[in-house]
């Protein structure tokens, strides 16, 4: 069966990742989360001392320490840096507060995106970012732009730290939302937006469920009428 690419793009915690994950397993299709990857990079940065603008320096580390996916007994993704399991510590609030400027160089974005680029060649994917759409894979045959209220977002993110154990301030989280909203709508390279053929569909208010019937029904009817 003819397998298709699903470019699932949006800002922080617009529900991307969780429900990029859903519709992977359902279809069967390799899952890539490309916010981890730069989180990832981030991560380096802050662990060696690098300052985050100096982009060549972060290229290095990620020739040294190459991230690659895998999964626990129970099926959830980890992530690794060389041999390092950052599954956790990528999520850390130093990380978000910095992964922005990170993944605005140039260089940097250049050696994710070729790589992201290299998986997708693999088959059927969903991959989940912000400019999967419109530069990683401007083939993709499904492209769906998630958005959210700040608020909605902060709250989601409230939740997720505060299962991990990670302390959060939830008026800080919707300050910090809302300049990361500007950060990556306005970088030079690759900014957050939607693609012209993209679905938008505003998550506020709808359960993952919701967004993953919705996203799920396009998927079939696009894969329904291939088959034809």
């Amino acid at each position: 069966m003819k397998s298709i690419q699903i470019a699932i793009d949006g800002p922080a915690s617009s529900g991307k990742s969780t429900v990029a994950k859903i519709i992977a397993k359902q279809l069967g299709y390799t899952y890539l989360d490309t916010g981890a990857m730069y989180r990832s990079a981030t991560f380096l940065a802050l662990k060696n001392g690098i300052e985050v603008s100096n982009q060549e320096k972060i290229v290095e580390l990620l020739e040294s320490n190459p991230i690659r996916f895998g999964r626990d007994e129970n099926g959830v993704q980890l992530v690794f840096v060389g041999e390092c399991d950052v599954t956790l510590p990528i999520r850390d609030n130093q990380v978000t507060n910095n992964v922005s400027a990170v993944a605005a160089l140039p260089l940097v974005r250049e050696k994710l995106v070729h790589l992201q680029q290299e998986i997708a060649q693999a088959g059927g994917i969903v991959m989940d970012g912000r400019d999967i759409g419109t530069v990683v894979l401007p083939q993709a045959e499904l492209k769906i732009f998630l958005i959210a209220s700040v608020e909605e977002r902060a709250l989601r993110r409230f939740k997720e730290n505060t299962e991990r154990g990670i302390e959060t301030d939830l008026e800080t989280l919707k300050e910090e939302i809302a300049a990361r909203d500007f950060k990556d709508s306005n970088r030079a390279i690759s900014p957050l937006k939607a693609a012209d053929d993209a679905i938008t569909f505003d998550t506020t208010g709808v359960s993952i469920e919701g967004v993953v019937k919705f996203i799920s029904e396009k998927a079939e009817k696009y894969l329904a009428e291939i088959k034809k």
